[in-house]
C-alpha cells in the first residue's frame, strides 16, 4: 500500500482516517501558525473511521442474531428471510472491506464482543414470539462461519489448504 495520503484514501479509508488524525495532532503539537482547531479536526476525521467500525459491528451483530435464530428456532416461515438478511449483511460487509481492508483485523474481536449481547437479545426476541428456547448459549462462531457461506445445520467448513483457500471435498 502506498504511503501517499491520496493513494491511501483510495485503498483503505479507515487507515487514511487514522493516519490523517495522527498527522493533524502532530501538526498541532509542533505548533504550526495556521488558525485551525487541530484537535477537533483530528477528532472529526477519526470519527469517520469509527463510523465504519460501528457499521461493521452492527452488520456482524445482525448476522450473529440470524445465525442463532436459524440454529435454535423451530419456526419455519421466517427462515428464508433470516437467510436473506444474513446474505445481505455479508454482502454489505464485503463492500466495507473493499473500501477499508484494515477493518478485517477487527472481525474476530467484534464477534467475541457482540456474541453475549446478541445471545441475550435473540433469547428475548424468540420468547416474544412464543418460543421457549431457554437462555441461548453464547455462540462460538468463527470468522469464516460469520462472513462466509456457512449456515447452521450444514456440515462444518473444511480446513483451509496451504494457499488459504477452502479445500473442496473429493
Amino acid at each position: 500500500m502506498s504511503g501517499s495520503g491520496a493513494q491511501l484514501y483510495k485503498e483503505d479509508f479507515v487507515r487514511w482516517t487514522e493516519q490523517q488524525s495522527d498527522a493533524l495532532r502532530e501538526a498541532a503539537r509542533i505548533g504550526t501558525n495556521l488558525p485551525l482547531d487541530w484537535e477537533n479536526l483530528a477528532g472529526e476525521i477519526e470519527s469517520l473511521g469509527a463510523l465504519q467500525r460501528r457499521e461493521l459491528r452492527s452488520r456482524i451483530a445482525g448476522i450473529l442474531e440470524h445465525l442463532l435464530k436459524l440454529e435454535h428456532s423451530p419456526a419455519i416461515d421466517p427462515r428464508r428471510g433470516w437467510i436473506e438478511t444474513i446474505a445481505r449483511q455479508r454482502s454489505e460487509i464485503e463492500s466495507l472491506f473493499n473500501d477499508s481492508p484494515s477493518l478485517r483485523r477487527d472481525v474476530a474481536r467484534i464477534i467475541t464482543e457482540e456474541a453475549p449481547r446478541v445471545a441475550r437479545l435473540t433469547t428475548c426476541v424468540l420468547r416474544l414470539h412464543g418460543e421457549d428456547v431457554g437462555n441461548l448459549a453464547v455462540p462460538n462462531y468463527t470468522e469464516e462461519q460469520v462472513l462466509g457461506d456457512w449456515l447452521p445445520g450444514e456440515a462444518p467448513l473444511p480446513a483451509n489448504g496451504a494457499n488459504g483457500e477452502r479445500e473442496e471435498p473429493a
